[in-house]
């Protein structure tokens, strides 16, 4: 019997994943579900780019704004609530996709994660306190001392990836790195990894065209009404810290709007590097979508 599949459409920010992804499942009939972890908070719809109602045109899409910024919320939680999803949606369709560009929310769907105890939140505040006062890279100095195998290994200018290791360490007084065994699990479904790319000056002008049209939208007091939070690691993201720089006095506005389109250019790196060191992935071009659904349906 043929299994089910799940199709992953990745790439990086701004490379026209929703729109792809909103007329594939509209060929297949099916459902899909959101990897782009920016996504997941309510209150952050413009600077994340999250679709419309209209934009999704009619297709049912999971884990958009399920989710305020001052939930707690991790990938283990996400990877469990997919599957079961999935269990779900594979009742009624042959097909599900799965986009975004949140390359570990995508690994932890297609592989699993490692069950790694809950935040104590006393102290992730203390963590947070710490880095406000003594610096990232304080922190990081911290994390090579308790497990100089991930800190070796990490993007060390990622602060999520830092404190949530350093909690591991301080909880378990284990490292981090010995508790993540990495071992891919299989699914009872197969996976069909699709990531889509564009020429860098390309991929630049549209991320520089849609930092302009989220200021038009209103990104700037969708950032205000968020001052109150913004100590939260769920705003601790591009679009919104270089607002709340703004905001706070530290540089001008147009200073502030330059440092989101470099930021995002940087993200937007970072994601394809994700993607291309995994070979599982096959890159195609948005406008390759015959190629692409031919590429699907005769995936064995």
């Amino acid at each position: 019997m043929k299994r089910n599949k799940l199709i992953v459409i990745a790439g990086p920010t701004a490379v026209g994943k929703t729109s792809f992804a909103v007329r594939m499942a509209k060929e297949l009939k099916t459902e899909i579900l959101s990897a782009d972890a920016r996504q997941f908070y309510k209150e952050t719809v413009i600077g994340t780019a999250a679709p419309s109602i209209e934009e999704r045109e009619g297709i049912t899409h999971h884990f958009i704004g399920h989710l305020s910024v001052s939930d707690y919320y991790n990938v283990y939680a996400y990877e469990q609530q997919s599957i079961r999803l999935l269990d779900k949606l594979f009742e009624r369709y042959p097909f599900v996709i799965l986009a975004g560009g949140s390359g570990l929310y995508i690994d932890a769907v297609c592989f699993g994660i490692d069950d790694l105890p809950d935040v104590d939140v006393e102290l992730r505040e203390s963590l947070e306190k710490r880095m406000e006062t003594e610096g990232l890279s304080a922190l990081s100095e911290e994390l090579r001392r308790l497990d100089p195998t991930y800190y070796n290994a990490v993007d060390r200018q990622n602060p999520k990836r830092i404190l949530r290791a350093l909690e591991v360490c301080i909880q378990t007084s284990k490292p981090y790195s010995s508790l993540r065994t990495q071992e891919k699990i299989n699914r009872n479904f197969d996976i069909v990894r699709i990531a889509l790319t564009l020429p860098r000056p390309v991929l630049n002008d549209r991320i520089n065209l849609r930092t302009h049209a989220m200021m038009e939208k209103g990104l700037l007091e969708e950032v205000r009404s968020l001052l109150p939070y913004k100590g939260l690691n769920a705003l601790n993201t591009v679009g919104y810290k270089e607002l709340f720089d703004y905001l706070s006095g530290k540089c001008s506005l147009e200073t502030s709007v330059e440092k989101i389109k470099t930021n995002t250019r940087r993200y937007a790196k970072r994601q394809m590097t994700w993607f291309k060191r995994n070979n599982d992935y096959t890159f195609f071009e948005p406008s390759q979508y015959t190629e692409i659904l031919k590429f699907i349906t005769d995936y064995q």
